[in-house]
């Protein structure tokens, strides 16, 4: 069988090379880190009976270009690359393990808090600039923190914050009770967690149901006081909203790591003084890489019986 690996942190990382050799000797990896146009990807793609992705779509372009795909493997959680849909017309297998990078994601997000927090990220970028401003911020403890998604990161950042004894307010589609009463959570509509939570992180998934669901008008119903993170996909918060609203001071600041498009162009938004954004990292800590890249290869193996 032939497998093709297109993500640049899978195919560059030792064990995972060492591991993905040992049962598939000729996989072909993305070496060189290439990011693959649509027509590159299907290049890279064309001869392969299996796929390891990660963030790379796998499209109905692409299928049809490359008929002897059998397994696409997920590196990582995020299924909104691939049609599900059409992979399962055509009797494709997904390998998809759920929140196999929570850890590294969650902790993200609770770094971006205490950096807002604490105002060590414009503190520090100030002082390199030459400005000496003692402004501490505030204590993270004690604050009142909504979160948007309470799938496996949604319950990890419950799992680490709730040392900080935060008032938490939590919305999700699926009835969760149990989670909520063991965990001391207040089940809340998004507009409430909008309306009074000093800090709002989104963990959903990018969909019709929630493109571009923060917009100007959500941010108008934030305390302007209030900060809010998307660690999930790019396409939930309108940027363009975003950047007026961090702008004109309608909140007062914002953690990016999923952009529309990736990377981003908009050298103006990238460089607002309350905004902090960073390349897709969330699940990429060390670890998590290891244990995604684990995982697809796991699926692989299943589904060869090796």
């Amino acid at each position: 069988m032939k497998i093709a690996a297109t993500s640049p942190s899978f195919s560059k990382n030792k064990k995972l090379q060492k591991e993905v050799y040992k049962y598939f000797p000729n996989a072909k990896l993305n070496l060189e880190g290439k990011k693959f146009s649509q027509n590159e990807l299907i290049e890279f793609l064309k001869d392969a009976d299996a796929v390891i992705v990660g963030l790379d779509p796998i499209n109905e372009e692409v299928l049809n270009e490359c008929p002897n795909i059998k397994i696409v493997a997920k590196y990582g959680v995020g299924l909104n690359n691939i049609d599900i849909e059409l992979c399962k017309k055509r009797k494709i297998s997904i390998g998809w393990t759920g929140g196999v990078n929570k850890l590294s994601v969650a902790e993200m997000a609770l770094g971006f808090m205490l950096m807002f927090a604490r105002n060590l990220f414009i503190a520090s970028n100030e002082l390199k600039s030459g400005k000496w401003n003692k402004s501490a911020g505030f204590q993270l403890s004690g604050k009142t923190v909504g979160i948007i998604g309470l799938g496996h990161i949604g319950k990890e950042i419950v799992r680490l914050i709730k040392p900080f004894g935060c008032n938490i307010l939590a919305n999700d589609i699926v009835d969760q009770d149990d989670f909520f009463i063991e965990n001391d959570i207040k089940k809340a509509s998004k507009q409430e967690i909008f309306k009074t939570c000093d800090f709002v992180t989104i963990n959903t998934p990018h969909n019709d149901t929630t493109n571009n669901m923060v917009d100007i008008n959500v941010l108008k119903i934030m305390k302007n006081s209030a900060y809010i993170l998307n660690i999930a996909r790019g396409g939930i918060i309108n940027e363009g909203d975003l950047k007026y609203a961090l702008k004109n001071n309608i909140i007062a600041g914002a953690a990016i790591d999923a952009y529309s498009e990736e990377p981003p162009s908009d050298k103006e938004f990238l460089e607002l003084p309350n905004l902090i954004c960073t390349p897709h990292i969330g699940g990429n800590a060390k670890e998590a890489v290891e244990a995604m890249g684990m995982s697809a290869i796991k699926h692989l193996r299943e589904f060869y019986k090796l």
